[in-house]
């Protein structure tokens, strides 16, 4: 298994798609940071805290973790080294670790470079240091985890289809969804406790809550169950396919 993730993660820098992943995710967060005026930008808005990266930062990975992992099984099935690969002796659950694996240190990799804005907005502090760590932390905690997920879902749409295309689609469309579409529905449900609940489904309440702080266990679980759910869907398909 830790061969294939090998293989797997030099793939994403074997080809530009990785470096273009990873700067056009920095240089974006760095204009709305600094850059583009708003009430984002920090110089703007005249106190520390980095909560223009973590309102942009899930838009961002919506659309670039689709990007990235469109071609993890889609490439596969096209090139049809897909039927090599599940004769190998290794298990499909251990194909679907490594390529998710893969796939979620090149988020890490693209979020420990921000690192940075924390350290300037840091200084930056009056008296320096003011800023809320926890917060801060929380959100970063809260990201990885959002960024988790979206790989997840990622890898399952790869595994639909054959296209690149569609596969992009269909993980933006889901990550969409399953991001700010219980928002909206929650949106639309009569009473505050349905609206609460429907919510509680999507992603952002539980990035929202983990970005004030607290970690809380059950924030925690469903990142960790939704995650698990889209590799499991994802194995179902490919054990189909055998």
């Amino acid at each position: 298994m830790l061969t294939l993730l090998k293989k797997e993660y030099n793939n994403f820098f074997a080809s530009p798609m990785g470096y273009i992943v990873i700067g056009v995710f920095l240089v974006l967060t760095a204009l709305f940071l600094w850059i583009f005026p708003g009430e984002y930008n920090v110089l703007d808005a005249g106190y520390a805290n980095l909560d223009g990266l973590f309102y942009f930062a899930p838009w961002l990975y919506l659309f670039l973790v689709p990007a990235v992992t469109m071609r993890l099984f889609a490439e596969e099935r096209k090139t049809g080294t897909i039927e090599l690969l599940l004769t190998h002796p290794i298990t499909t659950t251990n194909i679907i670790i490594s390529k998710y694996l893969a796939g979620v240190l090149l988020v890490l990799f693209s979020l420990i470079p921000t690192l940075i804005y924390f350290l300037s907005v840091w200084l930056l502090g009056d008296p320096m240091g003011n800023i809320d760590t926890g917060g801060t932390w929380g959100s970063y905690i809260g990201l990885f985890f959002l960024a988790a997920v979206y790989v997840s879902i990622g890898l399952f749409s790869s595994s639909l289809t054959d296209n690149q295309i569609i596969s992009f689609i269909v993980a933006a469309v889901l990550c969409f969804f399953i991001y700010a579409g219980f928002d909206i529905i929650s949106g639309l449900a009569s009473s505050g406790s349905s609206q609460s609940m429907i919510a509680s489904l999507g992603i952002n309440a539980h990035y929202e809550s983990m970005s004030r702080g607290v970690i809380d266990s059950r924030d925690i679980v469903y990142f960790v169950v939704v995650t698990i759910l889209f590799l499991f869907f994802t194995k179902e398909v490919l054990d189909r396919k055998k």
